[in-house]
């Protein structure tokens, strides 16, 4: 089954874009599909393996930060082509 992600990390504290970026980076260098964009990143693929990436991902950008959120929504399917048609 193929899933789509959007992640949104906010650490909460000065310094804050070392992680993000360390975040996308990681991400990037997986085997999935990552598009980015200046709010958020999005990772397609299947289930299992972006869940497994994301678990340990996530929990490595959140030991580099004090305080964060990460906003995650998951679409069960893959939207990486979409295009919007209006």
């Amino acid at each position: 089954m193929n899933i789509s992600v959007e992640l949104t990390l906010t650490p909460i504290q000065d310094d804050y874009e070392p992680a993000i970026i360390q975040l996308i980076k990681k991400l990037r260098a997986s085997n999935l599909k990552v598009l980015e964009n200046p709010l958020s990143t999005q990772v397609y693929g299947d289930y299992d393996e972006v869940m497994r990436v994301l678990t340990v991902e996530i929990k490595e950008a959140f030991e580099l930060i004090e305080r964060g959120l990460l906003y995650m929504k998951i679409v069960k399917s893959d939207r990486y082509e979409y295009e919007p048609h209006f």
